[in-house]
């Protein structure tokens, strides 16, 4: 078995990763087929485009388990992977010129190897240009470049700029740029703060370590053939998708055909981190010595916990849930305490956070000391463990209720977290609507599971959004009521977008918009709203109900079944993953099999407004 890029950031994650692969010592320096090679990496690249997906997803609320669905994922998202993949070809031949080589047009993708220690070491280039001015490797990855723009600094009490130059749709780090002003913009300290955040290998720099570690297979093929010379002409880039790019629309042929957008954004954009991937080669020489020691000893002793693991991340390690973090409890650990991204601070002064609990030996709700309790939502938390009850702020949550204006529209939509955008107006990994499903509530307590309920889901892949709006405001009065959701941002974001994209409508989605009240205010809370209601601030901090039962969330997977007994158990359809792959598998299904799944999607979603109104019932006969 060759060492692949993907073996060797899994390998080096730590000491014994390789241990429980049980990998043979007899078979590192043996051949791996292209087939083989690309199943791999197909399946990381697919890690990524779900990571992606779920960063903006509301469903990463609820603690959505997609291990078991990756591989009705991996089918359902791969045609829209292909697509990421042709056009950063394509556009890389527009701004690169030259000549490329890369998976849609030939099969004999550029490949680089070499062996070392006993151990082969192979990876295939996504992207293999060539021009005048040397060779650039790109590495196509599914996300977008959001996050990379969002690195910004300034000096202080002045504007905020980005560390980041476009030219040409390539972006430079203005710090890279011989002539770029940078100082006038920002302290050369702050630029040097945000550019490290790319030499985190588990947070921002995932990606960049990824294709550090094809230039160090690159440059190491060159030094075993003796043409280290040719080492100096290489430049290193990621392909992500463009956050700034917008779909105009245009079909040819039932395909999308993305054209430079009216802004002279292209879908796909590239970062130079030729000068990053260079420094960062000491840190993977580094782990490539930790790589053969971890091969040579093939120790599956326990290590402590750390952000190699991943923990909750898509792109974690696939040892964790089942080996490595299994002493993990999965209720009430010492993990669920809410709001507790700082950890606690111990007698001695020191703070302790995350993962180091588990590996001191903090496992459960109860081993956290005392002593180190000093938020009154933790106590509370304790307090109802330890005593079996319930913590339930009558008051607020009454007070809450009365904010509520009829009738309240219980509105939940399934969305389409494309990568590449499908419909006009439309960007990278866009909520699109394909489906909601609306309960109308007239009074309190007054509303009938069938009667009052409507429901839209689209029949097709086509763009049915303007019949989606048109239904909405068909039953759904601007001028009164209460919009009313679980995570109620996702659905005003949604509306919000409507009403970008279709502008004849923006005047009744924006009362919409205006309108949103969320089901957690009443069960969990909303500071300002209660501060504004004459609570006092730690007061109107506290949530206003809990139950063991929760263990430390307020999901809608959790507090349902605290409210009622509505299940998802027995639908053919049970969570938003799986109704996102079966809208996507429409055109594979036969007919039978989408009248079927096409019910299905109905009465799923249906479900979902339906717990809505179960559960502020019962909020209300709670607090009578």
């Amino acid at each position: 078995m060759a060492i692949t890029k993907t073996n060797f950031i899994n390998f080096t994650r730590c000491p014994r990763y390789a241990s429980l692969e049980e990998i043979k010592k007899d078979r590192l320096d043996a051949d791996v087929s292209y087939q083989e090679y690309k199943k791999q990496e197909l399946q990381e690249n697919i890690n990524e485009l779900v990571t992606s997906m779920y960063e903006i997803n509301e469903e990463s609320q609820e603690e959505t388990d997609l291990v078991d669905k990756i591989d009705c994922q991996m089918e359902a998202m791969l045609p829209y992977y292909k697509i990421v993949e042709q056009e950063a070809g394509r556009i890389s031949e527009s701004i690169f010129g030259g000549k490329s080589i890369y998976a849609e047009k030939t099969k004999d993708q550029e490949c680089f190897d070499f062996s070392l220690h006993g151990i082969k070491y192979i990876c295939y280039v996504d992207i293999y240009n060539e021009n005048e001015q040397g060779i650039n490797i790109i590495e196509v990855k599914a996300t977008t470049s959001k996050k990379y723009m969002e690195l910004k600094s300034g000096h202080k009490k002045g504007d905020k700029f980005s560390i980041w130059h476009r030219i040409h749709n390539i972006n430079y780090l203005k710090g890279e740029l011989p002539s770029y002003p940078l100082e006038d913009e920002m302290p050369l300290d702050s630029y040097e703060k945000q550019r490290n955040k790319f030499f985190d290998r588990y947070r921002l720099g995932q990606y960049v370590y990824d294709l550090a570690i094809q230039r160090y297979f690159i440059e190491h093929e060159h030094m075993s053939t003796h043409t280290e010379e040719k080492i100096a002409h290489y430049h290193y880039y990621l392909a992500v998708l463009n956050a700034d790019y917008i779909f105009d629309g245009t079909y040819e042929e039932g395909k999308p055909v993305y054209h430079t957008d009216e802004f002279g954004n292209e879908l796909i954009t590239f970062f130079d981190f030729t000068k990053i991937t260079e420094e960062y080669q000491t840190y993977v020489e580094m782990d490539s010595k930790k790589l053969e020691l971890y091969l040579d000893q093939l120790d599956a002793s326990s290590c402590p916990l750390s952000d190699a693991c991943g923990y909750k991340k898509k792109s974690g390690c696939k040892f964790f849930g089942p080996i490595c973090g299994k002493k993990i409890p999965l209720k009430n650990s010492s993990l669920s305490y809410i709001h507790n991204g700082f950890g606690f601070v111990k007698e001695d002064g020191t703070r302790i956070k995350g993962l180091d609990l588990i590996n001191e030996g903090y496992y459960n709700l109860m081993d956290i000391p005392e002593a180190w309790i000093t938020k009154k939502s933790h106590q509370i938390q304790r307090d109802c463990y330890s005593f079996d009850q319930e913590y339930i702020d009558k008051e607020k949550i009454k007070i809450g209720l009365k904010q509520l204006q009829y009738p309240i529209y219980h509105l939940d939509f399934e969305t389409m977290p494309c990568p590449v955008p499908r419909f006009r107006g439309e960007w990278p990994y866009i909520q699109s609507p394909f489906e909601f499903s609306l309960h109308i509530e007239r009074e309190a307590g007054i509303c009938d599971k069938d009667q009052d309920n409507i429901v839209f889901l689209a029949k097709t892949h086509e763009d049915e959004r303007e019949e989606m709006i048109k239904l909405m405001l068909k039953y759904m009065d601007p001028d009164r009521g209460t919009l009313f959701a679980q995570n109620v941002s996702f659905e005003k974001g949604r509306i919000k977008e409507m009403a970008k994209i279709f502008p004849q409508y923006k005047t009744d989605l924006m009362k919409l918009y205006d309108r949103g009240f969320d089901l957690l205010w009443l069960v969990n809370t909303n500071s300002k709203m209660y501060m504004d209601l004459g609570f006092d601030e730690e007061r109107a901090k506290t949530f206003n109900f809990y139950d063991k039962r929760l263990s430390g969330s307020f999901s809608i997977k959790k507090t349902l079944p605290v409210f009622s007994n509505l299940s998802y158990d027995k639908l053919i359809v049970k969570n938003g993953t799986e109704a996102i792959v079966e809208y996507a598998n429409y055109y594979k299904m036969s007919k039978e099999e989408y009248n079927l799944k096409y019910q299905a999607l109905v009465t799923y979603c249906k479900q979902d407004t339906w717990a809505m109104v179960e559960i502020l019932n019962a909020l209300r006969k709670l607090v009578k």
